[in-house]
């Protein structure tokens, strides 16, 4: 029925895995769970306690083969025709969490997400500005998912049947530098497959220090542009480059490149800050965009 598909890396699983395991248990379901380690430079012997449970398994790769492909290895190794994938970071909010996603499922071809949740306390200083962001942006009640199905969709925790995955795998020939989850979205929503928005979040609890997260994004800007230069995806998918091509339009690109190098650090500063402005991040990359436009 169910397979359960969990990518790692240099992180401790086994008790998000204990908690689906009982779960799935309780129900008396047909389920495996498959946790795979993508070439961890950690090793995180706990882990390794995923073997000693029923109908659950872990292997560890040799090298790291990126976010694509670790998804798409998990799903060749499913036996199910139900595929729930989820990372290692989260963990359920509900008790009944594998239960809501088995009310989905039916006989249509169909993508499921369950949404995320950010923990209420406030974290420490280093750690606010990805929190404040994931709780705006990310952390959004299914109501307001389903307004905009695909670009709402996020990979950490999502059921999906195993022919669309079949016909929409992760495309495995891009930069290993974010948006891979867009450009799967985009070819749902391209092959007209419904992504079913409810209400059964995971908390999400890997939260990147601020240099990391600006690094991180400043790689997903840059596979962005990737995506959109060889039209993989249309520049009005995502709102950012939606906005970005109206300035590129009024040929304001020079501008927005030396506003970027007068404003970068200023805005860096408010970033890593105690009141981190979501406004001014916004600005930060539009500016970067336009660093990365006139590289060209």
């Amino acid at each position: 029925m169910l397979s359960i598909l969990i990518p790692t890396y240099n992180y401790n699983v086994y008790n998000l895995v204990l908690e689906l395991h009982k779960q799935c248990m309780e129900l008396g379901i047909t389920f495996e769970i498959i946790v795979i380690d993508d070439g961890s430079n950690t090793s995180i012997l706990e882990n390794e306690k995923i073997n000693t449970l029923q109908y659950s398994r872990y292997e560890m790769l040799h090298s790291n083969i990126g976010r694509s492909k670790i998804r798409n290895l998990l799903a060749q190794k499913g036996n199910y025709q139900w595929l729930l994938f989820l990372d290692a970071d989260v963990f359920p909010k509900n008790k009944n969490f594998i239960s809501a996603y088995i009310q989905c499922i039916n006989n249509e071809e169909k993508t499921v997400n369950g949404g995320l949740l950010y923990p209420e306390k406030k974290p420490e200083r280093n750690k606010l500005f990805r929190w404040i962001y994931g709780k705006r942006r990310e952390a959004l009640p299914f109501e307001k998912r389903k307004k905009n199905p695909y670009l709402s969709f996020l990979t950490l925790n999502f059921l999906i049947n195993k022919s669309v995955f079949e016909k929409v795998s992760f495309n495995e020939t891009i930069p290993n530098l974010r948006h891979e989850d867009t450009l799967f979205s985009y070819n749902l929503m391209q092959k007209n497959i419904t992504i079913e928005h409810i209400g059964n979040p995971v908390y999400h609890y890997g939260m990147d220090d601020f240099e990391i997260a600006i690094r991180k994004e400043n790689e997903s800007l840059t596979a962005l542009k990737y995506l959109i230069d060889n039209k993989l995806i249309s520049k009005d998918y995502v709102r950012i480059s939606k906005l970005f091509s109206k300035i590129k339009k009024l040929n304001l690109i020079p501008i927005l490149v030396l506003f970027h190098k007068l404003t970068k650090y200023l805005f860096l500063k408010n970033l890593a800050g105690k009141n981190p402005s979501l406004y001014i991040f916004d600005l930060y990359r539009l500016g970067y965009m336009s660093k990365l436009e006139k590289k060209l």
